[in-house]
């Protein structure tokens, strides 16, 4: 989240570093929220567990269920990166029944990435002040159309893919373009930006609560996990 010159440091877990500085400008300022596995647990559900062949079926599969069954997936598999910074946390996948099947179990996989997301956007709002509106996203998950559509749910706001998804790699063509004079300013370079897609929300906010409680506790499950033996005594 781009906080302008303001360096915001956060009470909420995150990271405050510098976005960018242009030539001998005061540089921007953001807030950053670090996950440790998103879209490394598709590839897990994939060549570990081997429930899928690609990343197309397991959105398939998602696709063929209205929800996760109840299942919750936290992939903390080297501990809690942000907003929660626990090493000693180690994943789990909470609220199995029989009811449960395959395709619950891959919609829990895209979700668990959803969740994370949010826990980070809340604590951005938190710390900054402002409420946004939209979230724009980019990235290889953002072709998951299940896991889209249940990100603007989540947070109840409309989730906006750009055109050109790899911004990583655009920005830094941008910025050398800046340097040597290809575009004048920030704002030739944003006159570029076109929206590609638009998920608007439709979770009701009663279902929405819900599965964010129950998201927190599955988290706490994770907890203390790792740890000595005088530690559990």
């Amino acid at each position: 989240m781009n906080t302008g010159r303001k360096l915001v440091t956060s009470a909420q877990g995150l990271l405050t570093t510098v976005a960018y500085q242009l030539g001998s400008e005061p540089p921007m300022y953001a807030l950053e929220g670090s996950i440790a596995v998103a879209g490394s647990l598709v590839q897990w559900a994939r060549d570990n567990l081997k429930i899928v062949e690609n990343p197309q079926e397991l959105d398939k599969l998602a696709s063929s269920v209205p929800d996760c069954g109840g299942v919750y997936i936290v992939p903390a598999f080297s501990g809690l990166f942000a907003p929660y910074w626990r090493s000693d946390a180690r994943g789990v996948i909470a609220g199995l029944t029989g009811y449960v099947t395959r395709a619950h179990l891959a919609r829990a996989i895209l979700e668990a990435t959803a969740f994370q997301a949010h826990d980070i956007f809340k604590g951005m709002e938190k710390d900054s002040g402002i409420e946004m509106t939209t979230l724009k996203v980019d990235g290889g998950l953002t072709n998951s159309k299940p896991l889209m559509e249940f990100q603007a749910d989540l947070l109840g706001i409309p989730v906006i893919r750009p055109l050109v998804v790899e911004t990583t790699a655009l920005g830094a063509a941008y910025a050398a373009g800046l340097s040597v004079g290809v575009w004048k300013n920030l704002d030739e370079l944003a006159s570029y930006w076109k929206e590609e897609r638009r998920w608007e929300p439709r979770m009701a906010d009663e279902i929405r609560c819900e599965k964010i409680r129950f998201w927190k506790k599955a988290v706490n499950r994770t907890l203390d996990w790792v740890g000595t033996q005088e530690d559990e005594q």
